[in-house]
């Protein structure tokens, strides 16, 4: 006895499983996808009000560097009077837009009583001596404007620091002052360092100023792109659900 051809529709209900498993995937992947975009706008809104309130910190009138600090003072404008202790100073290195060399790093005992350390600016390679920046290493009382920046403890990328060897690549304030025997009763050392501005030196170096200020926004770019994602599987959800089961492309048991 011959048997009766295959119609499309013999296997109904395995048919019917994976069509909806298929429609409840691209609903799944939908709302993933659209919930990765509220975030990146959540995002975007947190980076503006960041830039905004750094900016207004940048522009604000400089004010007297605080006992203690959080997240909230870095780049904030602050002036600082003092002496420079230029026989502690640090080199760490940097790359700049004048190019590859060091930041130097000199402890100011404050009048108040706070060692800070200040980031002076930056030299070349062929200044990192300080006998050969000799009329920057200012002796007697100074007075310094720049901006708070928080400790880089740990080091630089995939480079620690080595203060036995002498080696710098980030401005651990704790790290360096204990290298540096700073500290004690009489003058604790301040938590942050502060980078100098642009205020001549005399001799020309280190050269102060060179801070930069940038904070990466792409936020908006990959709202965008998870949003599209999103709309992608529900015209997909749509197709499934109205392409007929037995049409081809769709899986057969």
């Amino acid at each position: 006895m011959s048997r009766p051809p295959h119609r499309a529709d013999d296997h109904p209900r395995p048919q019917a499983g994976k069509r909806v498993a298929l429609l409840l995937a691209c609903c799944i992947m939908a709302a993933l996808f659209a919930a990765l975009g509220v975030w990146q706008v959540q995002r975007l809104s947190w980076k503006l009000d960041l830039i905004a309130r750094v900016e207004a910190r940048l522009q604000a009138a400089p004010v007297a560097a605080p006992a203690a600090v959080s997240a909230a003072d870095e780049y904030r404008r602050v002036r600082l009077e003092g002496r420079f202790l230029n026989d502690r100073e640090t080199l760490v290195q940097a790359v700049t837009e004048l190019g590859g060399g060091f930041w130097v790093l000199t402890p100011l005992a404050t009048d108040s009583g706070t060692t800070v350390l200040v980031n002076r600016g930056f030299v070349p390679p062929e200044r990192r001596d300080p006998a050969s920046r000799a009329a920057g290493l200012i002796e007697g009382p100074v007075a310094i404007t720049g901006l708070l920046r928080l400790t880089e403890p740990g080091g630089g990328f995939l480079r620690a620091n080595d203060p036995a060897g002498n080696r710098w690549f980030s401005r651990d304030v704790a790290a360096i002052a204990a290298a540096r025997g700073l500290g004690g009763a009489g003058a604790p050392v301040a938590s942050y360092f502060v980078d100098a501005d642009a205020t001549p030196v005399p001799g020309g170096f280190p050269v102060g100023g060179l801070t930069v200020v940038r904070f990466a926004n792409n936020h908006l770019v990959y709202a965008l792109t998870w949003f599209a994602l999103a709309g992608m599987c529900l015209a997909a959800a749509v197709f499934v659900w109205r392409r007929p089961a037995g049409m081809r492309g769709i899986p057969a048991s």
